[in-house]
């Protein structure tokens, strides 16, 4: 593990495998870093920039002093902090709230490209009703910790339902440590809930717009507006893949990344291929 401090003291560790272009590899929701294993090795020409985001799973005091207004502008002193730690010019490859942050991060940021999977970005007919927050607290409060992060998990993973929730936690690798994360998950939530999407985005990088068609449908809307909004993107959608594309079908989509990269003058160089 390596260690870099943003302008602010905020401490960030994060893994690096292998030479090459920087990509930056940013997880969202509950992953871990480990989300990324079966992505990383269909990107091996690059060099694979892993981060623990603050709070998940690092950082506990920082998880239980942030408040939610504060939340994305953490996630992004973070993300800057590792464009600042590598050469060059880094892709931000990010899923969910990690793409939220990539993009975020971007606007301000020394970057070569983004990619964003699913950003984590309500538009304004669906974040009016949006209440997940709440109604994870109001559970974490009568001390139904574990039913809490079901909440999440029910409405971003499986928004159009599953026959057995509880034998599918069982075979999910985070179950049930990331129950421990769940004040941080509504935190997370508040931010997402608060976020307004402006009309336009003000990023100079190329930016790849990724989502599947199994996923929650107001989330493929978001992408298509997060395209919309951006200057210079590319909008993929994914016939059969859900929010948990890079994990679920790690070999389809980095094979659209690479193109992506490619067609924007970062290739693999030619010496690993």
């Amino acid at each position: 593990m390596q260690t870099t401090r943003s302008t602010t003291g905020l401490e960030v560790t994060y893994e690096r495998h292998g030479e090459g272009h920087p990509l930056v590899f940013l997880h969202g929701g509950m992953a871990p870093r480990e989300y990324w294993n079966p992505v990383i090795p269909h990107l091996d020409g690059y060099a694979a920039i892993v981060p623990q985001r603050p709070g998940f799973g690092t950082c506990l005091d920082d998880r239980t002093e942030t408040s939610a207004g504060d939340v994305l502008n953490r996630e992004v002193e973070y993300v800057r902090a590792l464009v600042d730690a590598v050469d060059g010019e880094p892709v931000l490859f990010g899923h969910s709230y990690g793409a939220l942050t990539a993009i975020e991060a971007a606007t301000d940021a020394a970057v070569g490209a983004v990619v964003a999977y699913e950003p984590a970005i309500l538009l304004e007919d669906y974040r009016g009703d949006a209440d997940l927050a709440d109604r994870m607290q109001t559970l974490i409060e009568a001390g139904n910790r574990r039913e809490a992060v079901k909440r999440y998990i029910e409405q971003v993973l499986h928004p159009n339902g599953i026959d057995d929730l509880d034998a599918w936690l069982a075979e999910w690798p985070v179950w049930p440590a990331c129950v421990d994360l769940a004040e941080e998950v509504v935190r997370m939530n508040r931010a997402v809930e608060q976020y307004q999407l402006p009309t336009s985005l003000d990023v100079a990088a190329p930016v790849l717009v990724l989502t599947g068609t199994d996923g929650p449908e107001f989330l493929r809307e978001s992408a298509r507006a997060t395209h919309d909004a951006l200057p210079n993107s590319r909008l993929v959608e994914f016939d059969g893949v859900s929010h948990s594309g890079p994990g679920e079908a790690p070999s389809v989509i980095s094979t659209a990344v690479e193109s992506f990269l490619r067609a924007n003058g970062i290739p693999i160089p030619e010496t690993t291929q």
